[in-house]
């Protein structure tokens, strides 16, 4: 059991709503004032339980990761996140979701392995397809969870998951492409997990070595597994036209663009696409819908 008083001015449901990779996530429930999430640690399975009210958290954990989860409650909240100061001369876009959403932190989970594998389903692929891989992945491959909560599965053992043929993700919904970057990620399971160790910037540099790992799910992935402020999935479909309507009323943008107008921001530009995001931004949309195909009937 740990216990720590919160700073009051942290939004700890928004704060950790980025652990949760939909609504049906099997590794991660998300409540109005407590959470759940079961991982994979250095030492181990591990379940770990958050509750909080106003003033006071509270956290228990199971299994043999045990402590190594309650050891980064703290952070896995934005503990260690001192928010951000909004400059004077920032956009009033800027200025206005910061005012709206004050709450927010960026957490560090320590667990790059678990944030990476919902973030390569993500590739190439619509929002909904990706949640609904991910739970049918870890229904297959995750083990029970530690604990009480028998709802929960474990995230994909790393082995198991290397050793599966690329063909055997097909009837999941998961192509070649991505199939072959989930192997790759559990075949250096234990090495993503050393790479926590060092700074945002050098672990990007690692990840970047591994096939089928560009910047949209490196920027995804980094984060909220080590907390940095500034990460940015750069390739990503929606992103730059939305900060190119919210800071330049342009519909449509480019990466390129979307670099442009946070560059004031250096440091903290994953944080400001976030809060643009809480404060509903969202470029125009032209055209009719389209049907969706799934990927595995392309």
């Amino acid at each position: 059991m740990a216990f720590m008083r919160p700073d009051a001015a942290v939004d700890i449901r928004t704060t950790l709503s980025l652990y949760r990779f939909g609504y049906h996530d099997a590794t991660t429930q998300l409540g109005e004032t407590d959470f759940w999430r079961a991982t994979l640690t250095p030492v181990g399975p591990g379940t770990v339980h958050i509750w909080w009210s106003p003033g006071q958290l509270d956290a228990q954990a199971w299994g043999d990761g045990a402590d190594w989860l309650l050891e980064r409650v703290r952070g896995l909240t934005g503990g260690h996140d001192e928010g951000f100061s909004c400059p004077d001369d920032a956009h009033p876009a800027i200025r206005a979701a910061h005012r709206n959403h004050p709450g927010l932190r960026i957490g560090s989970s320590g667990a790059l392995y678990h944030e990476l594998l919902p973030a390569i389903l993500g590739q190439r692929v619509t929002a909904g397809e990706a949640i609904a891989q991910w739970r049918r992945l870890c229904t297959t491959l995750g083990g029970d969870a530690p604990g009480p909560n028998h709802d929960l599965r474990l995230p994909p053992d790393p082995v198991e998951l290397s050793n599966r043929p690329a063909w055997w993700f097909h009837p999941l919904g998961i192509e070649a492409k991505r199939a072959e970057a989930l192997r790759t990620v559990g075949r250096y399971a234990q090495r993503i997990s050393e790479w926590c160790d060092l700074s945002a910037f050098d672990a990007s540099a690692k990840l970047h070595l591994l096939r089928g790992i560009g910047p949209w799910t490196i920027g995804s992935a980094v984060g909220p597994a080590l907390g940095d402020p500034d990460a940015i999935p750069i390739g990503d479909f929606h992103l730059p036209n939305m900060v190119s309507w919210a800071l330049a009323k342009r519909a449509r943008g480019t990466d390129e663009e979307m670099l442009a107008l946070l560059e004031p921001l250096t440091g903290q530009r994953g944080r400001v696409i976030r809060l643009l995001g809480m404060d509903g931004h969202a470029a125009p949309k032209f055209g009719p819908r389209q049907r969706i195909q799934p990927m595995y009937r392309r």
